[in-house]
């Protein structure tokens, strides 16, 4: 009797948990029992990993063969258990070293030839590796800069199976020929990719940028989206077609500045394991921009799939920027799913399979026309819409969602003095990314040795208590909160961008004009700085003047 074992990874989610393979060599009639609570692919790697052991040149052991995936109870599936089965087996059948299978961790995929083909979710993989104490893994040749991302951990990039079991039976490694030929696609890279998803599907592409330069007029959208950047406040752009919204929010990304190390780490896993990860590109610098259809599920936006749940939209986009274009367009249901992750920066997705926790804390821009037809309230517009329609057009964004979002702002057509001038004065990318750069900078030195780094982050608890703004200036948003134009969680998000503001401003606290700008940008009503009280001077028939009432289409909370 042979007996031998050796570890894997199974990935749940964007997590891994560490798989132990044990192989079992007992006399009796040929046979091949994998058990563990597989799934169909990995069912199948009783065919695949027989004829990658035959082709070789090693001797497939006639006898009875159980593979044990433990623990048993997790669900495993994918074809990255191949490589570990493999070993397994030929340390049982002594053609191998069992003692020096137990302490390695594998990850990959046999083809029928032997060659070692690459998987999906190899990061997380090894991160599960290197906090279960592992030190030496295992992993396909080409994704070998992916694994050695991980600090820590030795890391074993193999052609095939021939030159492993060279390697670890301590012979002469055999060179393996590149099978692709010059100018074709190498088959190898298609397991990296979802079928249908596209390559790189949410990442920067390339070294080009969309410059807000490019943008013409629109100074009080273009001051939005800079606090935006800076406090990773949620916008929402409404205006009607070609008023330029969709222009604006392309160049949200341009304005963050680069992800941090652990940024990095968590959102190239997040890609790795949805299979969007660019071939020759292992790590994620920047952050990522996601802009599905307004026609996006359920389950495409928060996650799901048959079987396990995989990332969706909301994950993909962590650390980065979600636009939703025409937002009124969305179901309600899926509008309504953000409500948690933008709260809690994380999505909690249950499924009768299991229930997994994936990171969703991304910068959502939200951008809608007025009315169906979009030109309500644009002079010379035409609209024909009834009032029945308008009102039910904005009603699809629901007032729990709004209450969210931090900047509302309303984006008026491009008049043509400021389209001859494009270009004239207006600030391009790079020197608003700089006074981002700035803000978070003085924010991150403000916060730490907290849990946060910006602003859109903290409690209001924490900021009422702990940072205050200067004295009476939170005066006018506590009457709004008093006269119900605001909500206690509005309170706390106009409090945050009023500390943005002043971090761009390069102010120690918020000042009453820092919280005006901030009521202006959530309510679309123009604030200004108090004035004294002054008594004001009756009409002729005696009565004293009131101020007009606000507009209750404008004034939300």
């Amino acid at each position: 009797m042979g007996f031998a074992r050796t570890c894997s990874v199974a990935l749940v989610g964007v997590e891994g948990v560490v798989v132990e393979v044990q192989a079992d060599l007992e006399p009796g009639v040929a046979a091949f029992t994998l058990v563990g609570l597989p799934d169909k692919s990995l069912v199948e790697a009783k065919d695949r990993v027989r004829a990658a052991v035959v082709n070789s040149g090693a001797e497939w052991p006639q006898k009875k063969l159980t593979i044990g995936l433990s623990p048993a109870s997790v669900p495993k599936s994918g074809s990255g258990f191949d490589l570990a089965v493999a070993c397994a087996v030929l340390g049982a059948a002594e053609r191998l070293d069992p003692r020096e299978l137990t302490d390695l961790m594998m990850i990959g995929e046999l083809g029928l030839d032997g060659r070692v083909r690459p998987v999906r979710g190899v990061l997380p993989a090894v991160l599960a590796a290197a906090e279960a104490g592992y030190r030496t893994v295992v992993v396909p040749e080409c994704t070998a800069a992916e694994a050695s991302l991980v600090p820590g951990v030795t890391v074993l990039g193999v052609r095939s199976l021939r030159q492993l079991i060279a390697i670890l039976a301590d012979e002469p490694v055999p060179d393996e020929e590149e099978v692709p030929r010059e100018g074709h696609p190498d088959p190898l890279l298609a397991g990296l990719a979802v079928p249908g998803t596209g390559i790189a599907a949410g990442l920067p592409s390339g070294d080009h940028i969309p410059d807000l330069a490019d943008v013409a007029g629109q100074h009080t959208a273009r001051r939005a989206l800079e606090i935006a950047a800076a406090g990773r406040h949620h916008i929402f752009l409404k205006g009607p077609p070609g008023a330029g919204k969709t222009m604006l929010a392309e160049r949200l990304p341009g304005l963050l500045p680069p992800l941090t190390p652990k940024e990095s780490l968590e959102v190239t896993a997040v890609h790795s394991v949805a299979g969007t990860l660019p071939p020759g590109q292992p790590l994620v610098e920047r952050p990522p921009y996601c802009a599905p259809h307004h026609s996006a599920t359920m389950a495409s936006l928060v996650g799901g799939g048959t079987g396990l749940p995989r990332p969706g939209v909301v994950s993909l986009a962590h650390r980065g920027v979600l636009f939703l274009d025409e937002a009124a367009e969305c179901s309600a249901r899926v509008l309504d799913a953000l409500r948690q992750p933008l709260e809690a920066g994380h999505v909690v997705v249950a499924r009768a399979a299991a229930m997994l926790r994936m990171p969703a804390r991304f910068l959502l821009a939200l951008a809608a026309n007025p009315c169906p037809c979009g030109r309500h309230g644009t002079p010379g517009g035409g609209c024909e819409c009834r009032p029945s329609s308008v009102r039910g057009y904005r009603a699809r964004l629901s007032g729990p969602l709004m209450d969210r979002v931090d900047l509302r702002v309303t984006v008026e057509p491009v008049a043509r003095s400021a389209l001859a001038s494009l270009g004239a004065g207006a600030e391009s990318s790079a020197t608003v990314a700089e006074r981002v750069r700035e803000a978070r900078a003085r924010a991150a030195a403000r916060y730490a040795g907290t849990p946060w780094t910006t602003n859109s982050e903290v409690p209001g608890h924490e900021l009422r208590t702990r940072w205050h703004a200067q004295p009476g200036a939170l005066a006018q948003a506590e009457r709004d909160l008093e006269c119900g134009l605001l909500t206690a969680r509005g309170l706390d998000r106009v409090l945050r961008v009023a500390w943005t503001a002043a971090d761009l401003a390069r102010r120690d606290r918020p000042t009453a004009e820092d919280v005006a700008a901030a009521l202006e940008l959530r309510t679309g009503v123009q604030r200004g700085v108090p004035a004294p009280t002054t008594r004001r001077r009756p009409r002729p028939d005696g009565k004293h003047p009131r101020h007009p009432a606000p507009d209750p289409a404008r004034v939300t909370s």
